[in-house]
């Protein structure tokens, strides 16, 4: 019988020891599981290609469904902001890793 419980105590302590590991990444910024939906490269395209792009996949997805978008344009920064209040969706996020801009809009 004890070493069901200490079979127990182990599970249990690796699922706490995988929650501090989460938090930990999530807290320095490295993302371990995907927080978007569906995902759109617009990476090469200028403006206004990557809002209507960005538009046209918003249509086909859900209310609360979020669309990861990637750029090159280093306009779309305001563009997308410009877009979210238009719109009404919601600009979750907005980065830039290595040249490349990623926005995370939430269909509202």
């Amino acid at each position: 019988m004890l070493a069901f419980y200490q079979r127990i105590l182990y599970i249990y302590g690796l699922f706490l020891s995988a929650q501090v590991l989460f938090k930990t990444f999530t807290h320095i910024g490295v993302n371990i599981v995907a927080d978007y939906d569906e995902e759109l490269d617009a990476s090469g395209l200028n403006c206004p290609l990557p809002i209507l792009r960005a538009k046209k996949a918003l249509s086909g997805m859900d209310a609360g469904k979020v669309l990861r978008i990637v750029a090159t344009d280093p306009g779309s920064v305001k563009d997308f902001e410009a877009f979210a209040k238009q719109t009404g969706n919601e600009l979750l996020e907005s980065t830039e890793e290595g040249g490349k801009f990623c926005f995370l809009m939430k269909k509202v």
